[in-house]
């Protein structure tokens, strides 16, 4: 399976289960940034329920290509989102083992979102050890041709994964509430199993 991905902001579980299961991973560099994606935000689990953290950007509104778009750290969303983070996690079992790596990339001024992005993504994929080789587009196709399979905001906030590749997603103890919460940001999985989380994202596919 060699699938090509838009680069999202802490992705979910099954973004991870794909690059677990590739044989390869296409990251798309290419585009014009897409709103309202998870390109700029993940889902969290808080006392209060389910958070979305948003990266505020410059000119997202215009036509801007992905690795060109700006973080606005005029606004003080990092101390927003590292907030919610413990709020939310800082009790977790694995909490401890991994914050001090998320807080920094939070906390570091990357100047674009592409950046901050990748550094979180390849940070996370050595938590769970997966290393699927990545590489990026070279330039942008409406249309793509086999063997590469075509997952660009296949993975959204305001609609369900549809694919031919089946996703079962496997519940562990979460942090807040009785009932198992899906798709939220892999840091749900890693504060909560720690190194059995790269298990669990690679059952998640069949």
């Amino acid at each position: 399976m060699q699938p090509l991905l838009d680069l999202q902001y802490l992705p979910n579980t099954t973004y991870f289960s794909l690059l677990a299961n590739a044989d390869k991973v296409i990251l798309e560099r290419n585009e014009n940034f897409v709103k309202q994606t998870y390109r700029n935000r993940t889902h969290i689990l808080t006392p209060t329920g389910v958070d979305s953290l948003s990266i505020p950007l410059i000119g997202s509104q215009k036509k801007i290509k992905i690795d060109k778009i700006e973080i606005d750290h005029h606004q003080k969303w990092a101390n927003r989102h590292w907030r919610a983070i413990k709020s939310g996690y800082g009790k977790a079992p694995f909490f401890e083992h991994y914050a001090d790596y998320i807080q920094h990339e939070i906390y570091t001024k990357h100047e674009t979102l592409f950046e901050l992005n990748f550094k979180l993504l390849t940070l996370c994929l050595d938590f769970l050890q997966i290393d699927t080789p990545l590489t990026f587009t070279s330039e942008y196709k409406h249309k793509v041709e086999k063997p590469t399979l075509d997952l660009r905001s296949s993975i959204h906030p305001k609609k369900a994964f549809t694919s031919s590749i089946k996703i079962e997603y496997i519940p562990y103890p979460q942090v807040f509430g009785n009932s198992f919460v899906q798709e939220l940001s892999i840091l749900d999985l890693l504060f909560a199993e720690g190194p059995n989380a790269g298990s669990i994202i690679r059952q998640q596919i069949n």
